[in-house]
């Protein structure tokens, strides 16, 4: 697996461990906090309310538009007041969390962490937070002595565990990370993100009887979870309960209808694991086009979906599509190749 690709998605999915849900009405929140803003525009508890509020939107649901929000606050607040704890802290976790950070962002973060923890050496979300930045810079031994003593301060610490698990993962020491995320969900049951992510790593392993259970766990605590709603559809599919799959994935298209690998799915299904449904495949293959049109894999099934009906002319259009995205796909080569 692509370290570069482990450590952009685990720092992420660490901040989004490391926020507090907030899920009592945050628009209406928003609205009031943004009222009270207009008329008092250099007010500093407001603005890291309203930072804070912004932060753990993008986190929960990782759409920029929420960080856009959260930056400007955040970048405010620590100008009008550095000497506070809350304004550094919220600058710092705005550095590290943003979607386009530099090596100077890091570094910078690393600093304001640095600098609450020798204020309070007993701040395990700023040990935990420092212990990210490291993560970052691949020091792991010290990102891990920083873990350890925030566990030290407070051994049940849920997010010095998720940290614990993110660094050994980008050591590729599976098992100690996957028994760190057990432990994060022993501190807090309701954990739906520690599921989702166990989820994943059981299905990297192919251990899909235990995947699918993380996976359920978290859809049992949020039933809009889409990425853990396919992952009990995947996870069925490769267990071939085929009609529960697709069952599955239908759940998730009225989730999410946009989640293009879940009609990609079910074409498959239909391709590969009933008979006769080739004209069902080229639909649902071309609904995953339509949300993603640059999916090749989706392109190069529905090439293979004409060949089987024996249409070459349609078969060699979807392949061009398919390399018209990715010149070096072997397998639409090859495919191309022997048409011709």
């Amino acid at each position: 697996m692509n370290k570069t690709i482990i450590l952009f998605s685990i720092l992420i999915l660490f901040s989004i461990l490391s926020c507090k849900e907030n899920k009592s009405k945050p628009a209406a929140s928003t609205q009031n906090l943004d009222s009270l803003l207009a008329l008092n525009p250099n007010d500093v508890n407001l603005l890291v309310k309203r930072g804070n509020l912004m932060l753990d939107s993008f986190l929960l649901k990782y759409n920029k538009v929420f960080f856009d929000k959260a930056k400007p606050d955040a970048t405010k607040a620590f100008r009008l007041d550095s000497t506070r704890i809350d304004t550094r802290m919220l600058y710092a976790d705005v550095l590290t969390n943003d979607p386009d950070r530099s090596v100077s962002d890091v570094s910078r973060a690393q600093y304001h962490y640095q600098f609450i923890v020798k204020k309070q050496a007993k701040n395990v979300k700023a040990l935990v937070g420092l212990a990210s930045t490291y993560a970052y810079f691949a020091d792991f031994q010290t990102s891990l002595q920083y873990v350890d003593e925030a566990l030290r301060v407070n051994p049940k610490y849920r997010d010095a565990y998720i940290m614990k698990g993110t660094i050994f993962l980008m050591q590729d020491k599976r098992s100690l990370a996957i028994s760190s995320y057990e432990t994060a969900i022993q501190q807090d049951p309701n954990f739906e993100l520690a599921y989702l992510r166990l989820g994943q790593l059981y299905t990297e392993d192919e251990k899909f009887d235990i995947a699918i259970e993380k996976f359920r766990s978290a859809v049992a605590l949020n039933p809009k979870l889409s990425d853990a709603i396919y992952g009990v559809a995947y996870c069925e599919q490769m267990l071939n309960r085929y009609d529960v799959a697709i069952k599955e994935y239908r759940k998730l298209m009225q989730v999410d209808s946009k989640y293009h690998l879940g009609w990609f799915n079910i074409g498959y299904i239909k391709q590969f694991n009933t008979e006769n449904q080739l004209d069902s495949a080229i639909i649902y293959y071309q609904m995953a086009t339509d949300i993603q049109p640059e999916f090749v894999k989706g392109w190069h099934n529905i090439g293979t979906c004409y060949e089987e009906k024996n249409d070459r002319t349609r078969a060699l259009q979807a392949y061009a599509k398919a390399l018209k995205y990715n010149p070096e796909y072997q397998l639409t080569k090859e495919r191309v190749a022997a048409l011709k």
